[in-house]
């Protein structure tokens, strides 16, 4: 029977029915209200008929908050400072060493300011394993989302500089929700500590004071009186 055809006719009604199963799985949403899942997450699902590729670039799947690529640094954006210090850890822990930092100099003095002058990554041997963003203690570096990165050349595409690494502290929290959530309460408690601190050292001095006798008003010794005249 396979010689007559049929197995082929098989396939090819297996391959027609998912391209009409793909329309017809799409006019379920047709004038429908926003809120549904969106289309990508839909073509994923076990329950879709029709089409189950996403049509990438013209689709994309959103990626997860975890996800991580090259690093970026990050800018204060109440301040406009960045929160870099160029203390220099990151390039230290980096596996590939695809970091390094030149430090910023004070002309008059010439020593050494708590800021970047320049800040390099070579993305072409990033690893993008995040020891960088995790061993910030200022959290001025963090991983970004973006993998859309390829290129036609290499030494001044692909080796990022200070400012195309430097985006605002609020796409960091547009990206890391959950992560800045974490990082705005950590602030809040440590700022909250210190209040509490500052509130008890103050109370203890004034209980201090207020438990220390005063002292007597000391009185000046009175000159003798002159002798009466005749």
């Amino acid at each position: 029977m396979g010689l007559l055809g049929t197995g082929i006719l098989k396939g090819l009604s297996v391959t027609l029915t998912h391209f009409i199963n793909t329309y017809l799985e799409d006019f379920k949403y047709l004038g429908k209200k926003a809120g549904i899942e969106p289309r990508p997450l839909r073509r994923q699902s076990p329950k879709n008929y029709g089409l189950v590729t996403v049509e990438y670039p013209k689709e994309r799947l959103p990626l997860p908050e975890n996800f991580r690529n090259i690093p970026f640094l990050v800018r204060d954006s109440q301040t406009g400072e960045d929160k870099c210090t160029s203390c220099g850890i990151c390039a230290k822990v980096c596996p590939p060493q695809c970091i390094w930092i030149v430090r910023t100099t004070d002309p008059v003095t010439k020593r050494p300011v708590p800021a970047p002058k320049e800040f390099y990554i070579d993305s072409t041997i990033c690893m993008n394993c995040g020891y960088c963003a995790e061993f910030c203690p200022f959290d001025a570096i963090k991983m970004n989302v973006e993998y859309e990165l390829s290129d036609y050349g290499r030494i001044k595409e692909m080796i990022l500089d200070k400012e195309r690494l430097t985006k605002p502290d609020t796409y960091h929290a547009a990206i890391h929700p959950t992560d800045w959530a974490r990082e705005q309460a950590e602030k809040a408690a440590e700022e909250e500590k210190k209040r509490q601190a500052e509130e008890a050292k103050a109370k203890a001095a004034a209980a201090k004071a207020a438990a220390t006798p005063a002292k007597p008003a000391s009185t000046a010794p009175q000159p003798p009186a002159a002798p009466p005249q005749s």
